[in-house]
């Protein structure tokens, strides 16, 4: 690797910080607002993408803003694993934007300005965690992320939201102080915190307490916003806010910066030699193994569809942790490959609840029934992203899934699998019944289908032709009666119905969604809302299919194949 100093890394990062003035600047003239939200994805995007070509020929970019701290320097650089969550982060960023703004007009949402701000701070925060060259760099944009995404989570300002904010920041901040730990540890062992393809030298003389005990503070506090469990309750509660800020948590930032931390643990800090004598890998795997079958199964559970993806999500990061604990060179690629995998997927899954959520103000799966004729290419776009999500052929999600179970054979560990088969099989589980009620149901014919019939299944179907009731008192009930967003409806929407207990739709708190009467309106395929909103879809579902198909071509897999070359001399 040869290191080329540039301003590029920092252009990238202010990029998206200079986007905070320009958005709150024009804040009295929405569509110039919105302009310049979409001119800083678009450099940010612009600056990113032209590094690639160097990262990938064996050139970092370095930008040295001087020492820090004593004994630590303020450096960005970006390399080939800085490069993956970078690229991703700002090609997301871009697409969201045209999402967001079709969202937010469509909801007439409130505090719109302090929304787009955030949303650039919150990417501008994750840019500096891809390109930050050292432990101490990487914990002030990680906190950095946590004060930037907070507005987001509590955008709605309604008492469930504050909660979830509250939860949000103790969680987030607690597993910053244990990752700051973590990092003083490795300072004092080893008196650096320089990241280093293949680990730092002097941890392998370190005191090994001393070591595991570094390890298990970086891992517990990046872990946190991975999602593993047990630090994952946060990510579902979260879900209180808007779709597109559940798509910034799930795909774009705020829980890859969580994996990210991890994948610079174990590849740069530490490296795959330290990690497997110091016996912490298998661990970790274990973790990553737990939360991968134990919230698959809960997701089951949901019947809110943005609950349902939330679980799903907390699953999903978990094979990426898998990969990166099990260390053989190709459960590593497998692992690093699915952050972006995982990413176009869950997009693209969370950006059809939205469009649901704005045309329909539908969040429960059981009030589905029949809704693939009102939004045919956004439930044809859900099946796409969900067929990936299980493992299968032909999108993002099988390839990087063929690496974790080569990587899992490779490194010995058989268990993990049958692991990653069964997850497979708990994803068709939970995404199976929305495609189904989506196309093959209407309402008439529908029943409540709860995977699970004994009392933690929370629903039970009734003969009526799908109302529900809850369970028995004491009994668990996994129906979220609230929707999943703020609500602002104008009048004369044909598909905006009051709920049948006579609530009006300006009801937010209220209103369950569902087929109005007469049941669903037939829209032709792409018709169903606006292209603000269809387009990003499209392509979010797109990027997920071409990186199933064409892997070889797709960016992501060379940076990630020189990751694992760089950190292992395996070339693939």
């Amino acid at each position: 690797m040869t290191d080329v100093f540039s301003l590029r890394p920092l252009a990238a990062v202010l990029a998206a910080a200079v986007g905070i003035v320009t958005i709150v600047a024009s804040k009295r003239s929405p569509n110039v607002r919105e302009g310049f939200t979409v001119l800083s994805a678009v450099s940010a995007l612009g600056i990113v993408a032209s590094m690639v070509p160097g990262v990938l020929n064996g050139t970092t970019y370095v930008t040295d803003l001087g020492t820090f701290v004593p004994g630590v320097r303020f450096v960005l650089r970006a390399d080939p694993l800085g490069m993956i969550f970078a690229l991703l982060a700002s090609l997301l960023w871009l697409i969201t934007s045209f999402y967001s703004i079709g969202y937010m007009r469509g909801l007439d949402e409130h505090a719109q300005t302090r929304y787009f701000a955030a949303f650039a701070g919150s990417v501008s925060a994750a840019l500096g965690v891809a390109f930050a060259s050292n432990l101490i760099v990487l914990y002030v944009f990680y906190e950095l992320l946590t004060v930037a995404t907070y507005p987001l989570v509590t955008h709605d300002e309604t008492e469930e939201a504050r909660k979830a904010g509250r939860k949000y920041l103790a969680y987030t901040f607690g597993g910053g102080v244990a990752a700051l730990a973590g990092t003083a540890l490795v300072f004092w062992a080893t008196g650096t915190v320089e990241f280093s393809a293949g680990g730092i030298a002097a941890l392998a003389n370190a005191d090994p307490v001393v070591a595991r005990a570094a390890f298990a503070l970086l891992v517990t506090g990046f872990g946190v916003k991975a999602a593993l469990m047990p630090v994952h309750s946060w990510l579902p509660d979260a879900m209180v806010a808007p779709t597109p800020v559940s798509g910034l948590l799930h795909a774009v930032a705020v829980v890859k910066s969580g994996v990210f931390g991890i994948a610079r643990v174990i590849l740069d800090v530490y490296g795959p030699d330290a990690v497997g004598s110091l016996g912490v890998g298998l661990p970790l795997a274990a973790v990553a193994a737990f939360t991968i079958v134990v919230a698959s199964i809960i997701a089951l559970r949901q019947d809110n569809l943005k609950r349902r993806l939330a679980y799903s999500t907390v699953s999903q990061l978990s094979y990426i942790v898998l990969g990166l604990a099990l260390l053989s060179p190709a459960a590593l690629v497998g692992g690093l490959l699915h952050i972006p995998a995982h990413a176009f997927m869950k997009l693209t899954l969370f950006f059809c609840a939205g469009a649901i959520h704005v045309e329909t103000h539908t969040d429960d799966i059981s009030d589905m029934a029949g809704i693939g004729r009102r939004m045919p290419l956004t439930m044809i776009a859900f099946t796409v992203a969900s067929l990936g999500m299980a493992g299968l052929p032909l999108v993002a999600g099988f390839v990087s899934k063929w690496y974790l179970l080569i990587g899992s054979i490779q490194a010995e560990q058989t268990v993990f699998v049958f692991v990653l088969l069964a997850s497979g099989l708990l994803n068709i589980g939970y995404f199976w019944p929305v495609i189904y009620q989506a196309f093959f149901q209407t309402p008439e014919d529908s029943d409540a289908k709860p995977l699970i019939e004994f009392p933690i299944g929370g629903v039970r179907a009734v003969a009526d032709g799908g109302s529900k009731e809850p369970v028995a008192e004491g009994e668990q009930y996994a129906v979220d009666r609230n929707p999943s967003d703020h609500v602002a409806v104008t009048d004369g929407e044909s598909d905006h119905v009051a709920a049948a207990d006579g609530e009006s739709d300006h009801d937010h708190h209220h209103h369950h969604g569902g087929a109005p009467a007469g049941g669903w309106e037939h829209r032709r395929l792409g018709t169903e809302s606006t292209w603000f909103m269809m387009a990003p879809i499209t392509i979010a579902a797109a990027g997920a299919i071409v990186l199933g198909v064409v892997p070889q071509t797709a960016v992501f897999l060379a940076l990630v194949q020189r990751v694992v070359a760089d950190v292992t001399g395996v070339v693939f």
